[in-house]
């Protein structure tokens, strides 16, 4: 680094806008190759984000440790799921590619908690793995401006609290403007059970050991989390016939708004249910003082809503059965994944265990349950951007941020794509709050809470969840995604077309009068609905919990011919108008403290009246919004009065 020729060489490209690479020796490169963005890891997180970089026109060099794990799937093979649906759905509005991903490779697909309301219908889908990664992979290696590097990122480089490149295991320096960290389960990964401890990353892949101490030298603090997986185990060793059949749904609803709903209507695969019996637990109870997770082997903190299968059988003692799903890898392998029975108990442990779960009596394991432990950053140290309040250029997303899950992963690193590449670009950037989306929700809880654990996203930690449903995403974040530049022309003019459209019918629907007459009375007969006394609505009909926009199509001589997703808004939006009313004024009530916003480098030892406590937690989160600031643990609605106060008398 200090070699007076590499100086010169170096100052001499820069001045001319050269390019070059510099040979000292065979353990140190230099090069002078410029990156505009840099993300390391190439999960979830790192493939949305690399390929937001890209996308938005920036030179971005995507490093893995390995370019056969880009996109990997190490633990279930889905997408979606209750909450994690909305995550897809809401990255596709954005630009992002997860959606599109699965609706090409998955193998069976179904809208859970159809019994309930709209709010919490999520898109689940099952994946054939090895597609998925190989059809992402494919994406990576055709985006314009993306260079996909196989290597480790070893340390960061920082000046003047400011991002310019980083150091790989090799010794090559590469500069940038902007880096992304989407390390995932690798930093310092370790794989555990019983008394077997591999250092190594998931599915035995190398581990990046050296990042963390570069991160802990510039102050960011880590933490120390775990998560597990269950057993894959041979199908044709599996007794089918003691298990409950599970199809797909009989008509697929695409995740992606951009994709064709015919291109989905294919064969499906069969998953299967089956479940664990007192036997299966009187075998983990027996055996709880040889696992890793009660011994204290295992030092990092699990994910509460995932459990592994011993902490299922303590934590709910009271129950003599729990849920197994088997479901299969892909159709290029046998595989089954044992979904609901995560471990880390001993090889032979697992084997007996197993073996006591109806239809897997003889079933032979392929692969070991396993927990991993690996490091990651307290998220509190973000601000709502997803970049580091110490470094400037600094950007982070995915479990390396303390969450869990491919869904949550991907949303945030297509936030941390994007706002690093729009700081590069001297741009506004993306900020969703808790009222526009799913994101807004995930990101803004790991920034403002305290998070000991895993972070999990769920229908019931977002308090709008009736307006910010799955079906409407793309109304609700696709101006956004053509505002960053990641949403095309031609797909923003389509959104324009569909809002409009949507209130139109919801008008014309308002206003058509329909009388009691003999054939109203007989399609209400039909629903087992009241019979009209007078007049009414064609909408006060819709809002009959019984009857829907599409039940009373036979009444509606005018109606237009529609899109199903323009028709099924139309319904929504009709049967729920209180509610949504509601949610509305509850929600510009929320904007007015977004508003009002926060210097970042307030001083809060000058703002008299506030609590010890309150000092602290403000000084330490740095929020960036008197609402923010509220849902700061530890902050009252006095310590916000105060603050309000203050800070009108500072305008």
């Amino acid at each position: 680094d200090a070699c007076p020729v590499v100086s010169i060489v170096e100052r001499v490209a820069k001045e001319h806008n050269l390019p070059v690479t510099l040979l000292c020796d065979t353990n140190h490169v230099l090069s002078s190759d410029y990156s505009e963005v840099i993300v390391v890891g190439a999960g979830h997180a790192g493939c949305e984000a690399a390929l937001a970089g890209a996308r938005l026109g920036l030179n971005t060099v995507m490093f893995t440790v390995s370019v056969d794990s880009i996109a990997l799937m190490p633990c279930n093979p889905n997408v979606g799921g209750s909450s994690k649906g909305h995550l897809v759905r809401e990255l596709d509005a954005l630009g992002g590619e997860m959606g599109k991903n699965i609706d090409k490779t998955f193998i069976q697909s179904k809208m859970l908690n159809c019994s309930k309301g709209p709010a919490v219908h999520s898109l689940r889908a099952q994946a054939d793995k090895q597609a998925y990664s190989n059809e992402m992979r494919k994406t990576l290696e055709n985006t314009p401006n993306l260079t996909i590097k196989q290597g480790e990122v070893t340390k960061l480089l920082v000046e003047d609290g400011k991002i310019t490149g980083v150091k790989t295991y090799s010794g090559a320096t590469y500069n940038c403007k902007a880096v992304v960290l989407c390390t995932g389960t690798y930093l310092k990964a370790r794989c555990i059970y019983g008394d077997v401890s591999n250092y190594t990353g998931p599915n035995g892949l190398q581990a990046a050991n050296y990042l963390t101490d570069s991160l802990k030298e510039l102050g960011i603090e880590m933490f120390r989390f775990k998560t597990g997986t269950p057993a894959r185990i041979a199908g044709n060793t599996i007794d089918y016939s003691k298990m409950e059949e599970q199809f797909g749904d009989e008509r697929v609803v695409p995740f992606s708004f951009s994709t064709n709903p015919e291109d989905v209507q294919i064969e499906q695969k069969s998953c299967w249910l089956t479940y664990t019996n007192e036997k299966t637990h009187e075998i983990i109870r027996a055996n709880l003082d040889r696992s890793p997770l009660y011994s204290g082997m295992i030092e990092g903190t699990g994910p509460r809503y995932c459990p592994s299968i011993e902490d299922k059988v303590v934590r709910f003692a009271d129950k003599n059965r729990h849920q197994v799903f088997i479901e299969p890898e892909g159709l290029y392998t046998n595989e089954m994944y044992i979904g609901g029975m995560s471990s880390s108990l001993p090889e032979d442990v697992q084997e007996e265990m197993y073996h006591s779960v109806p239809g897997l009596e003889h079933a032979k394991i392929v692969k070991n349950a396993y927990a991993i432990e690996y490091d990651c950053i307290n998220p509190r140290q973000l601000y709502p951007t997803l970049e580091f309040k110490k470094i400037k250029g600094l950007f982070s997303g995915g479990q390396f941020n303390g969450s869990s899950g491919y869904e949550e992963a991907a949303a945030q690193g297509l936030i941390a794509g994007i706002n690093a590449a729009l700081e590069v670009k001297g741009q506004e950037q993306l900020i969703l709050d808790r009222s526009e989306a799913y994101i807004g929700v995930l990101i803004d809880d790991l920034v403002t809470k305290e998070n000991h654990e895993p972070y999990r996203m769920m229908t019931s930690r977002a308090e709008y969840r009736l307006l910010l449903r799955q079906d409407n995403a793309d109304l609700r974040l696709r101006k956004k995604g053509y505002q960053a530049g990641l949403i095309s022309e031609e797909d923003y003019q389509k959104i324009l077309t569909k809002e409009e459209q949507i209130k139109t019918e919801i008008s014309r629907v308002e206003h058509t009068n329909i009388g009691a007459n003999k054939e109203v009375q007989t399609l209400l007969e039909s629903y087992n609905s009241t019979p009209l006394k007078s007049g009414t609505t064609l909408a006060e009909l819709i809002r009959r919990p019984e009857l829907s926009y599409e039940a009373i199509k036979p009444l509606d001589k005018e109606r237009p011919e529609l899109p199903w997703d323009v028709q099924e808004q139309v319904d929504i939006n009709i049967k729920y108008d209180g509610y949504i009313r509601r949610q509305l004024k509850q929600v510009e009530q929320f904007k007015k403290l977004e508003a009002k916003k926060i210097p970042t480098d307030l001083d809060y030892e000058k703002v008299g009246s506030l609590r010890i406590e309150a000092r602290q937690k403000l000084e330490a989160y740095r929020p960036i919004s008197i609402g923010q600031a509220s849902r700061i643990s530890g902050v009252s609605p006095a310590d916000i009065s105060v603050l309000l106060v203050y800070l009108s008398s500072t305008k």
